[in-house]
């Protein structure tokens, strides 16, 4: 099922021949605990994020395990010219900022979506690169979890490090010198949320997924970094911060 998936999906592949190359000279990444990524079906991947170079390392780790890499993206950029094009024709899914209703029944449409087809999204759970000065992961929303939940789909959490040593948390270029720097990533077993699938409407629900996925995401960058989080998750707005670029709620 999942060579043929990549075999459904033949735009993928010129895509691959261009980044992968790249990407390879950067970095070089190594995966632990790859075959917790489902091999087939959907499934809801979420990872750290502190760099704008982060997407690229994510999707070149998910085609090496085997399935293809689906962002969720603003829904603004499926408007832009040859750009929505390629979004649709990759499977990329939109987000809407909607009210509360109408992002619930997106959400819905999405997750049967995911099922129907047996596909995979990577979801960031914080929304934005993390504003925690150390790098952990800040408080994440529950968009993530919502879509894991709505489906009954795996919630995979994953931790990525060393992306920064390529390209630094607001760096506008990338660093080249000297190639292949080590990236490491650990994927997670699912996030248990079977108690939670009866609540999901709930606010108390969400907020207890989300922590569940954050600590989780936490625990496996402890592994990668090899030292302790913080005992508290940074919170923007305990710090007078804004969360722009936000992708889910």
């Amino acid at each position: 099922m999942a060579a043929s998936e990549r075999g459904r999906a033949p735009l993928f592949w010129p895509l691959a021949a261009v980044v992968i190359p790249f990407i390879s000279y950067l970095a070089k990444i190594r995966i632990t605990g790859g075959e917790k990524l489902p091999a087939q079906g959907a499934f809801v991947l979420a990872p750290n994020h502190y760099s704008e170079f982060d997407p690229l390392i994510v999707a070149v780790a998910v085609w090496r395990m085997k399935r293809l890499p689906r962002f969720m993206a603003k829904e603004s950029l499926f408007r832009v010219p040859v750009l929505g094009s390629i979004l649709r024709a990759t499977g990329m899914i939109p987000v809407a900022r909607t009210s509360s209703a109408a992002s619930a029944k997106q959400t819905m449409a999405q997750s049967r979506d995911l099922v129907e087809h047996g596909r995979g999204v990577i979801v960031y759970p914080e929304g934005t690169l993390t504003r925690d000065p150390e790098l952990w992961p800040m408080r994440g929303k529950s968009g993530a979890v919502r879509l894991a939940l709505a489906g009954d789909i795996p919630l995979i959490p994953m931790a990525q490090w060393g992306t920064q040593r390529i390209m630094g948390r607001y760096q506008k270029g990338l660093s080249f010198w000297p190639p292949r720097k080590p990236v490491q990533i650990i994927v997670g077993d699912p996030v248990d949320l079977s108690d939670l699938r009866e609540r999901a409407h709930e606010p108390a629900a969400l907020n207890e997924a989300t922590r569940r996925l954050m600590d989780a995401i936490t625990g496996l960058l402890e592994q990668a970094r090899g030292e302790k989080a913080p005992a508290e998750r940074w919170n923007p707005s305990d710090h007078g911060q804004k969360e722009t670029g936000r992708l889910d709620s």
